[in-house]
């Protein structure tokens, strides 16, 4: 798999010199898991999360906003990252038909395990499709794979393209596709015959990471060179956000929404993640660069659980959901609730909230330190055997 050819143009070409392992983006990627962690924690054991969406703001509270708006930074971040991490492989050699082929058998091999083991994960039923982030990237990949040989300028702006007019290219097309496949496309939704939903269309998240891929550049250079590019591409979408948030384009969420003076201020990041709009990415992907850039001087002997669980982000993913969701079960049957409920949990949740299942948010936080504990020896494991051993199937997890 790791055979080459050289590419057609000079656009593609490897550079000279390869590039080092870039510490912060394993640190920024940690950092994402962990709040990932944070997120599913929240909706296997939050009674709120039963009742209401947190960026409800005439229902919210503001801990329990926040705590929903922190994990508004996780997908975007991992699939702009899965993008620029195939730049970095190009960088480090992998070019032309080896990296095709890797980034068609790799997004192939995403899609079967997210309608496989990560959906029966969430889920604890018959199969289910349930087509999130894992599935957004895979697509995503083979995107990339198709235009590969295009130069770094032109994938970039197709990715602008996806995620700019979503929208209005779902709106053109609507007419002539089924309704499964428009919600696949463009627009969260159920997957008409088939038992499943849609959570994250693929063609603005594929945008995302095709973004991540032409945008890399900005992260090649020396430690303060890039630091100070991060930082200013951070700065730049901060103030593109503002702007657009004021004028009220690129996302249909008006702001000065609560009960309270403080909903009311943040409900000017309350922004639309299902599809993602370009408020969205710009300020979630702009506060991950202000990270970056946070993480950049952090050694790389610091942090070791977000370094473990940015080395190994997908074994650690599939292994956190089990996790919790089994330890959602066992509690709940501890607590007299019969198991059935705890099954076809993304299907209905009305089992657990007739139930009165759930806990405050200061019982979330404890699970999800606890949660954490556990994860970061088993991730830690994990990420020292992918550094140790060089078969090809654990690059693949």
């Amino acid at each position: 798999m790791d055979g080459g050819e050289p590419m057609r143009t000079t656009q593609q070409a490897a550079p000279s010199a390869p590039l080092g392992r870039i510490e912060a983006i394993d640190l920024l990627r940690g950092l994402m898991v962990a709040l990932m962690v944070l997120d599913h924690v929240r909706e296997y054991f939050s009674a709120a999360a039963l009742q209401f969406e947190p960026t409800v703001m005439l229902q919210t509270t503001p801990a329990l906003f926040a705590t929903r708006w922190v994990t508004h930074l996780c997908a975007p971040t991992f699939v702009f990252l899965s993008g620029m991490s195939v730049y970095l492989q190009r960088a480090n050699g992998r070019v032309g038909a080896a990296l095709r082929k890797r980034l068609l058998a790799r997004g192939m091999w995403l899609i079967l395990l997210e309608v496989t083991l990560v959906g029966f994960a969430f889920n604890f039923a018959e199969p289910f499709i349930f087509l999130q982030v894992i599935w957004a990237i895979g697509f995503g990949m083979i995107l990339l794979a198709l235009l590969i040989e295009a130069p770094s300028i032109a994938i970039a702006a197709v990715g602008f393209i996806l995620l700019m007019f979503d929208y209005v290219l779902g709106a053109a097309v609507a007419p002539y596709l089924p309704k499964a496949l428009w919600h696949m496309l463009f627009s969260p939704g159920p997957l008409a015959r088939l038992p499943g939903v849609v959570a994250y269309p693929a063609l603005p998240w594929a945008g995302i990471l095709l973004l991540g891929y032409g945008l890399a550049t900005t992260i090649v250079g020396e430690g303060v060179i890039r630091r100070r590019r991060v930082l200013v591409a951070g700065a730049v979408m901060l103030v593109c956000f503002v702007i657009l948030r004021v004028s009220g384009i690129g996302d249909p969420r008006s702001f000065g929404i609560g009960p309270t003076i403080l909903l009311r201020a943040l409900s000017f990041f309350n922004v639309t993640k299902y599809p993602p709009t370009p408020q969205y990415v710009l300020l979630t992907l702009g506060v991950s660069a202000l990270l970056l850039a946070a993480l950049s001087p952090v050694g790389p002997r610091r942090l070791p659980m977000l370094r473990a669980f940015g080395r190994a982000p997908f074994f650690t993913y599939v292994l956190h959901i089990y996790l919790i969701h089994t330890a959602a079960l066992l509690i709940g049957m501890a607590l007299g609730l019969p198991a059935s409920s705890f099954a076809g949990f993304i299907e209905s949740s009305a089992p657990l909230k007739e139930a009165g299942w759930g806990f405050g948010l200061g019982w979330v936080y404890a699970i999800w330190i606890a949660t954490l504990l556990i994860l970061r020896p088993i991730a830690i494991w994990f990420a020292n055997i992918k550094s140790k051993r060089s078969q090809w199937w654990l690059s693949y997890l």
